[in-house]
């Protein structure tokens, strides 16, 4: 059979004229504020949903989701503004409601050749993202980007560029989902929270911790070099129930740690088998960040719906020797330690802490995790049922790391990561547990 996968055929998509959707009302004007946490998040998020249905082709699949798309701007109206920079030097959007960005596609085959969609592959999910040619910076870019495709087989997707400053992974799942509801006629379930001045520095700023997230760590063991000459190989790992168990087992064993979460362990053991894959030099600093939901942890908590960036980044160092060399229970425990952090006061404290220094987490030495595995994807529905595959098209950057569901057992999570091929190699026989 011709195949995308193995390449018998070249997997080609035909994108028509980019058009704008506005709001489907008229909406607010003017500037619209962003917090601090939105500030330090500012890339575009490439993400891709698959929908097929033995009921129904894709014949209405591009006005349904085009409708839906002009109803839903107007619940979220600054998605159809434009990013800009205020007179402080920050990011803000102009409200001018010209709408995201539409484009209509054909891929030339049926969804079942195109091998595996469900993991991440900028060469062939990337043409069912629309890229805006020419763009020489974020402010060139749309905050939204949507492509839909039809397959031959009566399935398409939709492809969405978005800019993270605009919604973190929540506030982007309800958008997708609120977005599906009113496509389909429905009421929102959680309208949005759109006021981000709840999150304003303090008058004056307060520093009340050390922000480590921003420390510059020193490359001693020349990994650099490594991403440089090698080819970066993008592989996804499964965890089900009984790997994850057996993981907790390992951490607990030695009786330091009473319990830990999924998160926690699987956080710890990746960080820990990353520094031997990469052969890391014992003295090697190595920095673990991650994003904390804090949205329950602010007192009072965000209000339902936060349209926003409402997650925080907290971070563990170590040294690489430390970590290989002691039990994973040290690993989990600075994981434990870090999500022990985002408190209230620590998350008031970065914002202000931006506030007075505007510095950016530094990358350098760095783990970046991202955790999409809680989001409800599944629940995503246009009138085709849920996605039969859903995720990113790419990881962002080289040190992210993202967990995701698993598209068919909840339970099950999936770890992502591109690592240069020799490390690669190492670190899937670290992987065998």
């Amino acid at each position: 059979m011709a195949d995308v996968s193995n390449g018998t055929i070249e997997f080609s998509v035909n994108q028509g004229e980019p058009t704008r959707v506005p709001p489907a009302d008229e909406t607010e004007k003017g500037l619209y504020y962003l917090s601090n946490l939105d500030q330090n998040i500012a890339v575009i998020i490439r993400t891709i949903y698959f929908f097929k249905s033995e009921s129904k082709g894709n014949e209405d699949a591009v006005e349904v989701v085009k409708n839906g798309l002009s109803k839903i701007l107007v619940y979220h109206y600054p998605l159809a503004g434009r990013l800009t920079i205020s007179s402080e030097g920050k990011l803000i959007v102009d409200c001018t409601g010209e709408g995201a960005v539409f484009v209509e596609a054909e891929a030339n085959c049926r969804l079942e050749e195109m091998g595996d969609i469900t993991k991440p592959d900028p060469i062939t999910l990337g043409k069912l993202v629309y890229e805006i040619p020419g763009a020489q910076n974020l402010l060139e870019i749309p905050l939204v980007v949507i492509q839909v495709t039809k397959f031959k087989c009566g399935g398409f997707s939709i492809g969405m560029s978005m800019n993270h400053c605009m919604l973190d992974g929540i506030a982007a799942m309800e958008f997708v989902n609120g977005w599906g509801e009113v496509a389909r006629g429905l009421p929102l379930k959680i309208p949005p929270f759109i006021d981000r001045s709840i999150l304003k520095a303090r008058n004056p700023p307060m520093i009340e911790f050390s922000h480590h997230e921003f420390d510059e760590i020193e490359d001693i063991s020349n990994t650099s070099k490594l991403y440089e000459e090698e080819e970066m190989l993008y592989k996804s790992f499964l965890f089900d129930p009984d790997k994850l168990g057996q993981l907790k087992e390992q951490a607990t064993e030695d009786g330091v740690l009473s319990k830990c979460t999924t998160f926690e362990v699987l956080a710890g053991f990746v960080w820990r088998a990353r520094c031997q894959a990469l052969n890391l030099l014992p003295e090697q600093q190595t920095k673990f960040l991650f994003a904390v939901d804090g949205r329950p942890r602010f007192i009072p908590p965000l209000p339902e719906g936060y349209a926003g960036n409402g997650i925080v980044l907290t971070n563990s160092i170590a040294t690489a020797g430390e970590l290989v060399e002691k039990p994973l229970s040290f690993a989990v425990g600075l994981i434990q330690q870090a999500v022990k952090l985002a408190t209230d006061s620590y998350m008031r404290s970065a914002i202000d802490y931006f506030e007075l220094t505007r510095a950016r987490p530094s990358l350098a030495g760095t783990v970046l995790l991202t955790t999409w595995s809680k989001l409800p994807f599944h629940t995503i529905d246009f009138g085709w049922g849920e996605p039969i595959s859903s995720g990113p098209v790419a990881l962002p950057e080289k040190p992210v790391l993202l967990f995701l569901p698993h598209q068919k057992d909840k339970k099950n999570i999936n770890m992502l990561l591109g690592l240069p091929a020799s490390a690669m190699n190492t670190f899937e026989e670290l992987m065998q547990i």
